[in-house]
């Protein structure tokens, strides 16, 4: 399993998390993988065999191989059907809006292809031209060029939004939207509907989506105990960590290093 990241050029690095690719060959990838939320809206490109992706226990959709992942507010598993070839961008939770017409809240919890949010022949296009570049760089100036062309049609970010995922993420998640705006009633409304808009969740949600993350990333790096990880990470007692990373990721942090479907996620967050 290869998995390698990249970062943008200066002038996208507001709205572009980070490249990334993903090579596994067939005789590593035939498990389930489950993808847990992580606050970021993705652009992927498969390039190798088809995925599956679990919609129950036994059902399944294969993924549109140029897509948008939209906000995930619990997890769920992918199966690769052979080699796997992915190349992705990350994008920060308030910056996806800035690409397309579309509400990013109805990308939630689903995959979108790129055919449904961009013109046809401009979808075409791009797809073609990622296939076939020779190398990652080549893949990240396709994109990178596709994305400053769209930024023409760019509405304005709302300001407020941006500064406070900002102000979510350099705290962990760990500050309350009351607090953001002073428990004045009519901000948090126009707050949470400016998030819906922009972000695609709301800002209880992206906090703790936050929130999780930084308490996976304490456990893959065996950081404390779990009676330490959560209270590092500010939940109220451990029952409360424990319940919000069982919504996230489907299982309980005790039985997280025993899980083979969390191999990918355990290679992501360390």
């Amino acid at each position: 399993m290869n998995y390698s990241r990249f970062q943008p050029s200066k002038d996208l690095a507001s709205f572009v998390k980070f490249f990334w690719t993903l090579e596994v060959s067939p005789e590593e990838s035939a498990e389930k993988q489950r993808v847990v939320p992580d606050g970021c809206i993705e652009m992927a490109f498969i390039l190798g065999d088809d995925i599956k992706r679990y919609t129950s226990e036994n059902d399944y959709i294969i993924q549109p191989r140029a897509m948008v992942l939209g906000q995930t507010l619990a997890p769920f598993y992918i199966q690769p059907t052979g080699y796997v070839h992915t190349f992705a961008a990350s994008f920060f939770p308030y910056s996806f809006s800035s690409f397309v017409s579309k509400p990013i809240k109805s990308l939630t919890n689903k995959e979108t292809s790129i055919y449904d949010l961009f013109e046809h022949n401009e979808a075409r296009s791009l797809e073609q031209k990622i296939i076939e570049a020779l190398t990652t760089g080549e893949r990240i100036n396709i994109l990178e060029a596709f994305l400053f062309s769209r930024l023409s049609d760019q509405r304005t970010i709302e300001r407020i939004v941006k500064a406070t995922v900002k102000t979510l993420f350099s705290r962990n998640g760990n500050i309350s939207i009351n607090e953001i705006t002073n428990s004045d009633h009519s901000k948090k409304r126009q707050m949470e509907r400016q998030f819906l808009d922009i972000v695609g969740i709301s800002p209880k949600q992206l906090c703790k989506v936050i929130r999780l993350q930084a308490a996976l990333k304490a456990l893959i790096n065996q950081e404390g105990r779990l009676t330490h990880i959560a209270h590092e990470s500010n939940y109220y007692d451990q029952s409360h960590f424990i319940k919000d990373f069982k919504e996230f990721t489907g299982i309980r942090p005790s039985d997280f290093f025993g899980e083979k479907s969390m191999m990918l996620s355990s290679l992501i967050y360390k």
